[in-house]
């Protein structure tokens, strides 16, 4: 009875969050904001939590200078500022970095909604969101779903760069999936590379 009382009171703190707060949802379920708890206490606004940390945007800036180089302009499209991806019904996710083929993602595709094809190549930096009290799966089981879900939809390659292990998943579909220290040469693209960690070396950023 009393697992059944904490359950549906669960439930009913779920339903009082806004719609404003949500930052994607994954097979049918909200993902907030991170940080949305404290709005709700009012300890905080929404551009509060919308935010990225410094460190955060410096890695995107990083990785923006390095595929700018490698993606034509005139053959793809980088898009960042949390590029919006509408994989199916009750899946509509977020990116930091998403590179589009101008063949594929081509202007008639370009609307006011959600980008409904699939990125070449997805970057995450950290997780952005955080999951609603309803929630059963765990932060690093809401990753590998995101990730499985945008690779079943057609991207080739996602990398998720964890700040906090120093981390990156490199996942491609049909093959392991591999988590490489930071500090190693990643492959990109092509044969190229980005090295995370002797970026931030070389910059005089301590990411600690």
């Amino acid at each position: 009875m009393q697992a059944a009382r904490k359950k549906k009171e669960a439930q009913g703190r779920s339903q009082e969050i806004p719609d404003y707060l949500i930052y994607e949802v994954l097979e049918g379920k909200p993902v907030y904001y991170k940080g949305y708890k404290e709005v709700l206490a009012n300890n905080k606004t929404l551009e509060d939590i919308m935010g990225s940390s410094g460190l955060q945007l410096v890695i995107i800036e990083y990785l923006l200078r390095v595929c700018y180089p490698l993606f034509a302009p005139s053959v793809y499209r980088v898009l960042t500022n949390e590029a919006g991806s509408h994989i199916s019904k009750n899946n509509n996710l977020a990116n930091d970095i998403a590179i589009f083929e101008k063949s594929v993602l081509t202007p008639d595709k370009i609307t006011k909604k959600y980008i409904n094809i699939p990125a070449k190549i997805v970057f995450e930096v950290d997780l952005d969101g955080e999951l609603g009290p309803e929630e059963s799966f765990t932060e690093n089981e809401y990753i590998h779903k995101k990730v499985q879900k945008m690779l079943d939809f057609g991207v080739e390659k996602v990398f998720w760069i964890t700040t906090k292990t120093q981390k990156v998943l490199v996942a491609t579909p049909g093959e392991n999936w591999q988590v490489i220290d930071w500090n190693k040469d990643i492959e990109l693209y092509g044969g190229h590379t980005f090295n995370i960690g002797a970026h931030l070396k070389e910059e005089g950023i301590n990411p600690e």
